[in-house]
């Protein structure tokens, strides 16, 4: 008989320092309400430079860490990890090795990032206690075909690299702006050669219609008005689904887990494809969806019975000295999710303390390289950040009361009807 358990959830962890050095108290109050939880996840937004070794794949935004970090994130309480981000290949194929290899040894339960397509694919399993969880992870890009895992050919050896699920971006024009893309191919002799030159793995196949155009590896078509969509393949959706389907078949409470940067251009605002996904993923069978990316809180919504967390924004984001890119204040300011859930696996209430990284007196500096851990928000400055989560997850059906007077437990939430 299954008992009760608790799922904790945080923002990505971006970590590139050792945090058990950090002697903090509101730290520490935040590591005691993880370490309480059956299961505490968090994303890996790293690599780990380790016995395999590796090389730079990046000129900007490069991220790798010592293993050390690993036994920061088992110390603060984690001991789930999805892996699949945009950072995961950073070192390239030596570095997926060598956080494969790290992560195991510490008993993380982890996924999104294998060998070769076939085991980045697999769930990662583990039993707490009598419950048996299963993390799918994937990421949908943008990113180079290079970076995901592929099985191996009878002419191609297999390449280590990230679980990745299959999208294209496509543009939808309107007849003046499809005219001056097509004026500007004409004045530079674009031919079918030339953009050859060019090509990706990604690339899109040759057109058919005269009313799309390849420009330069990127599709507009003509339409009536102007506007961005992302397209999921099918084939690769299926894929993922199966998985989920299969592990929630064989009991376990499936936890899926996307990492993307296909923001809209209010990255508060959650993309439809992502909406539509996280629900097909629980139509599938997994007990809660997660994402992130986008590093900002977006809206919350329960669907049949499952929290989807659209974005959770950043728990852990360690920077370089001169780094400003992320000076927004929203960058830096998060929840620490508590999912409670009954013996058969159904959500009974979910907490939220809201966090800040590098505590509120640092909100106006900018000296972000500097703000190493997160801590709880003021009474005020939290529920400030509740009734905007509140305003927004309204949209997906969500209400959200502030708890008074108890800041280490920030606001409580509940989908209307739904519990």
């Amino acid at each position: 008989m299954s008992s009760p358990f608790t799922l904790v959830l945080t923002g990505q962890s971006l970590i590139h320092h050792d945090v058990r050095q950090v002697q903090d108290e509101e730290f520490a109050a935040i590591k005691v309400l993880i370490g309480q939880a059956d299961i505490a996840f968090t994303n890996f937004e790293t690599t780990v430079f380790g016995r395999h070794g590796g090389w730079p794949m990046k000129g900007s935004f490069f991220g790798c860490s010592a293993p050390v970090v690993l036994d920061a994130l088992k110390d603060i309480g984690f001991n789930a990890l999805a892996l699949s981000n945009n950072h995961a290949f950073d070192l390239g194929p030596p570095g997926i090795l060598s956080t494969l290899e790290e992560v195991a040894q510490r008993g993380f339960l982890h996924a999104g990032i294998g060998a070769d397509a076939a085991n980045a694919g697999r769930p990662g399993l583990k039993t707490y206690g009598t419950r048996r969880v299963a993390l799918v992870a994937m990421d949908a890009g943008p990113g180079p075909a290079t970076m995901y895992a592929a099985d191996a050919t009878d002419r191609r050896p297999a390449r280590p690299g990230v679980n990745g699920l299959d999208v294209s971006r496509r543009f939808e024009v309107d007849a003046a702006v499809f005219g001056s893309l097509t004026g500007i191919q004409e004045i530079f002799q674009s031919s079918r050669m030339e953009r050859a030159n060019y090509a990706q793995p990604h690339d899109p196949p040759e057109l058919q219609s005269t009313d799309e155009i390849d420009f330069y590896g990127t599709i507009f078509c003509r339409s009536s008005k102007n506007r961005r969509r992302i397209l999921v393949d099918e084939a690769s959706l299926q894929s993922h689904l199966a998985t989920i389907r299969q592990a929630a078949a064989e009991g376990a409470f499936v936890i899926a887990y996307l990492h993307h940067h296909h923001w809209e251009p209010n990255w508060r605002e959650v993309p439809a494809w992502v909406q539509s996904l996280a629900r097909a993923c629980v139509d599938a069978g997994a007990g809660a969806f997660v994402s992130h990316g986008a590093p900002v809180l977006q809206p919350v919504e329960i669907y049949r019975g499952a929290p989807i967390f659209f974005g959770l924004g950043n728990f852990l984001f360690h920077l370089n000295a001169g780094e400003v890119l992320w000076s927004a204040p929203d960058v830096w300011k998060s929840m620490v999710a508590t999912c409670r859930f009954d013996a058969d696996a159904r959500l009974q209430s979910i907490d939220l303390l809201p966090i800040v990284i590098g505590g509120e007196r640092m909100l106006g500096a900018e000296n972000y390289h500097e703000r190493i851990v997160p801590a709880p928000a003021s009474q005020k400055l939290g529920t400030e950040m509740i009734e905007d989560l509140a305003a927004r997850s309204r949209l997906h059906g969500v209400s959200i009361a502030v708890k008074r007077g108890d800041e280490m437990t920030g606001g409580y939430l509940q989908a209307e009807g739904s519990i």
